[in-house]
């Protein structure tokens, strides 16, 4: 079998390598190596040390000629000069080049499960467990599609060395994530956290698929048993994104990443990256599922006889489980279909709303559902962190921020584009909180009630009532949702203190006009909140 493209980048042919092993294989190569300890699930659990989360303040872009005049620069993708880049490619050939007895682990397989717009790539480990990890989260090639395979983009894992020039080079710390497109290829350093690969390969698709007029999202998609009604789910960190899309009724599409292109929607990614702190079988019996024997865990705690705690987050809070998207028996994987499908007949943005001012569903305009996606908004709760009295508005540009390439209203102009030809219906779904923030004594939104919401969305139902616009905020929301308290679909209604309600959805909205100046654009809003006009070129 022939490994194309290893001289071109600076790679030995001589190395010891090995390609697109069996899972079987990877899962015997890690434990071999003390890498990782079976758990009695069948899964595979490994320790990524110090780092249990990605390093956003350590990604960087090379300024480059080709690119750096598209590139949405700041505190996201933080440029970095050639000669530093080139010092630390060289280096990082040197950790794999110096070494000839050593095993090197290659993936190869792509980004997109798209055979028109997918993106072929390829990682290096000297891990077999990062190995595993790409095998489960990007889409698997035929065993045919290996013998002429040619990487358009390469991932370079060192996570071994770092960075001790890091203060004579200006960088933020000896971690370092580097992409250059140009050289069309990223390096890995200081760092062993797998979701630097996937979300690194996901910040790639962002720059390059926009330019061909294909709409990159961090979103989950779901679609009914025939295949059609296709339903995408925009959303932060607990707003329901997941759980809402994993429905026994609706099969998977996927779960994190998808592309919108003339022939519809694909999935990124060949599997899926789940938070696995305080799982419950019962709660999330799909994801509880799927962790078995091919899964691999991160981080997790465990006995002396590899019982696995799911609630003991002494490691760290961002536990994970990464298994292909076929360990979902409910998915088109599992079905042995590709995950594509066809244009979305509904968008729904979920969000979190700690104030509990939100209408647990409101019909978006095509302008408010721009302004909805460029401001990606949620909030946290009051009480996680000390000193926390109040709810705290977080704001993710296209509900994936720490991800974009390109500037948030690149994004945006391509979803108006796609949802003005498609005829795609938008709704902003609260799953947070009514009558008042959680600190006084308000409670959340059921997911009973919001289920209930879901479904009448899906199935067209909710077209069906009349609907009214809210007058503080501006929303369009329903009179009546079949299973649904009519109170609660009207927040001010929840609030024992009117006066105090308009209080505070005047100070979220305020939040609002504030996080969208960043955007360098005219945005004319009514008289509480909510766009009136955005700028055409928007």
């Amino acid at each position: 079998m022939k490994i194309f493209g290893l001289d071109t980048i600076g790679l030995s042919n001589n190395l010891n390598y090995l390609r697109n092993l069996s899972i079987e294989r990877l899962i015997e190569e890690s434990i071999s190596s003390g890498e990782t300890k079976m758990a009695q699930n069948g899964a595979v659990m490994v320790d990524t040390g110090i780092f249990t989360g990605r390093s956003p303040k350590d990604k960087y872009f090379v300024k480059e000629k080709s690119s750096r005049d598209k590139i949405w620069w700041g505190d996201v993708n933080r440029p970095i000069e050639k000669h530093i880049f080139e010092e630390l490619f060289n280096q990082s050939l040197e950790y794999y080049n110096s070494d000839k007895k050593s095993k090197t682990f290659i993936f190869d397989g792509y980004g997109g499960d798209c055979e028109t717009n997918r993106l072929p790539i390829r990682v290096l480990a000297r891990k077999a467990w990062q190995a595993h990890f790409c095998h489960n989260m990007f889409v698997r090639p035929k065993t045919e599609e290996l013998d002429n395979f040619k990487p358009e983009f390469t991932i370079i894992n060192a996570s071994d060395i770092a960075n001790e020039n890091f203060k004579k080079h200006g960088l933020n710390s000896s971690t370092f994530i580097i992409f250059s497109l140009d050289k069309k290829v990223a390096i890995i350093g200081g760092t062993e956290y797998a979701g630097e690969m996937k979300k690194g390969i996901f910040s790639v698709l962002h720059y390059l698929l926009p330019q061909k007029n294909i709409l990159s999202m961090h979103c989950s998609c779901n679609v009914d048993e025939s295949g059609q009604n296709v339903a995408l789910f925009f959303g932060l960190s607990g707003t329901g994104k997941t759980t809402l899309s994993t429905d026994y009724t609706r099969p998977l599409v996927g779960d994190d990443e998808h592309g919108w292109s003339d022939n519809g929607i694909f999935n990124f990614e060949g599997g899926c990256y789940a938070k696995a702190i305080r799982l419950n079988k019962v709660e999330e019996p799909d994801i509880f599922s799927a962790i078995r024997h091919g899964a691999l865990l991160e981080n997790v705690v465990h006995d002396e006889n590899n019982i696995i705690d799911f609630n003991d987050g002494s490691k760290t809070e961002n536990t994970r489980v990464s298994y292909p998207i076929t360990h979902i028996k409910n998915s088109l994987a599992a079905s042995g279909k590709r995950s594509s499908v066809g244009h979305p007949k509904t968008i729904i943005f979920l969000t979190c709303d700690a104030y509990g001012v939100l209408p647990p569903v409101s019909k978006l305009s095509l302008e408010q559902a721009m302004y909805h996606f460029i401001t990606g908004y949620t909030a946290k709760v009051a009480g996680t962190e000390r000193g926390v009295t109040e709810p705290q508005a977080t704001f993710s540009p296209c509900f994936g921020g720490p991800f974009l390439t390109l500037h948030p209203l690149v994004y945006a102009q391509l979803l108006k584009e796609k949802i003005t030809k498609y005829n795609s219906k938008v709704y902003l779904v609260n799953t947070g909180w009514v009558g008042g923030s959680p600190s006084h004594g308000a409670k959340r939104i059921s997911i009973k009630n919001t289920r209930n919401i879901i479904s009448n969305i899906l199935s067209g139902a909710i077209e069906k009532n009349e609907f009214q616009i809210e007058d503080t905020l501006n929303f369009s929301i329903p009179t009546h949702i079949d299973g649904v308290d009519k109170n609660i679909l009207e927040p001010i209604n929840m609030w024992n203190d009117r006066k105090e309600y308009l209080k505070v959805a005047k100070k979220l909205s305020a939040m609002f006009k504030e996080n969208f100046k960043q955007y360098g654009q005219e945005v004319e809003h009514l008289e509480k909140f909510g766009p009136k006009k955005i700028k055409e070129n928007l």
